[in-house]
C-alpha cells in the first residue's frame, strides 16, 4: 500500500501520536478521518487540514457510535483501507497502597478503553475492509494498534495500564492470522517515552530528565517518529502480526 492512497481512520487522532499520524498521512497525499472525543481539538485540526480531513466525535467503547463512525468514514474516504488505533487512557494506582486497594472501577475502565475499545474498532473496521478490492499486493487493508513498553516492563502502579497494553500485544498475532484470508494486515507499535500532551504539564527539567533515561537518543520521542513508523508499516506488506518497540532501547525500571 502507498501512503498517498491511504484512506485512514485514526482513533485518538486529535492530539499526540494520533495527530502526528493524521498530519503525516495528509501531507503525503492521503485522506484521514479523525476519531476523538475532543470536539475542540478535532474541529481545530479538521479546519486546519481542509478537505482531506474529517472529524467525527466517537467513543471507542460504544458499539453503535463506532459502527456509525466507520460507515461515515467509508463514505467520506471512498474506501477505508487503514486504521490506526491511538485512543487510550492511563492511570497510576497501586494494587495495595497507602490509600487502600486498587480501585476496581478504574481498572475496568482502563481495560475497557484501551483493550476492548481497540478490539471494537478492529472488528468493525475489518468487516468494512473485507469488501475492498485488492491492490497490487493483494491487500485490502492494514490496521495498526498502539500498545506501550509497559506491556513488557510495566512499572509499579501500572497494573491496569500494562494489562490493557499487554492484551493488545497478545491479540495482534491471532487477529493477523485470522484476517490474512481477507488480505488485511494487523500490526502493533509499543512506544516508549514520547512527548505527548501527557508530558506538557511537566517542567522542562523533568522532561529532560525523563529523556535521559533513554539509551539513544537520550530524549523523549517525537510524535512525528511514531507517525514515520506508521508510514513504514503501511508501505511494507511483509510487516504483519508483530509488535515493534519504538523506544530508543529503554527498559523501564520498577519505579
Amino acid at each position: 500500500m502507498h501512503i498517498q492512497t491511504c484512506r485512514a481512520v485514526v482513533t485518538g487522532g486529535a492530539s499526540g501520536l494520533g495527530e502526528a499520524t493524521v498530519r503525516n498521512i495528509i501531507e503525503k497525499g492521503g485522506k484521514t478521518v479523525i476519531l476523538d472525543q475532543s470536539e475542540e481539538n478535532g474541529s481545530r485540526l479538521q479546519n486546519e487540514l481542509g478537505d482531506a480531513a474529517l472529524f467525527l466525535k466517537a467513543d471507542v467503547t460504544k458499539e453503535k457510535e463506532i459502527q456509525e463512525a466507520i460507515n461515515q468514514a467509508a463514505d467520506f474516504l471512498g474506501e477505508l483501507n487503514t486504521v490506526v488505533n491511538c485512543a487510550g487512557i492511563g492511570i497510576a494506582d497501586k494494587v495495595l497502597g497507602k490509600k487502600g486497594v486498587h480501585n476496581l472501577e478504574l481498572f475496568s475502565k482502563v481495560i475497557q478503553v484501551n483493550l476492548i475499545g481497540t478490539f471494537n474498532v478492529i472488528r468493525l473496521a475489518a468487516e468494512k475492509m473485507a469488501g475492498n478490492n485488492v491492490n497490487e499486493q493483494n491487500e485490502r487493508g492494514v490496521m495498526i494498534n498502539t500498545a506501550s513498553v509497559a506491556a513488557f516492563d510495566g512499572q509499579i502502579g501500572q497494573a491496569a495500564y500494562s494489562a490493557s497494553k499487554g492484551g493488545i500485544v497478545g491479540m495482534t498475532l491471532p487477529i493477523a492470522r485470522e484476517l490474512a484470508r481477507y488480505g488485511i494486515r494487523i500490526m502493533t507499535i509499543a512506544p516508549g517515552l514520547f512527548h505527548t500532551p501527557m508530558f506538557d504539564t511537566l517542567p522542562d527539567e523533568a522532561r529532560i530528565s525523563l529523556g535521559k533515561m533513554v539509551p539513544f537518543p537520550p530524549r523523549l520521542g517525537y510524535p512525528s517518529e511514531y507517525a514515520q513508523l506508521v508510514q513504514s508499516i503501511i508501505e511494507n506488506p511483509m510487516l504483519n502480526g508483530e509488535t515493534i518497540r519504538l523506544d530508543g532501547a529503554i527498559r523501564m525500571q520498577p519505579k
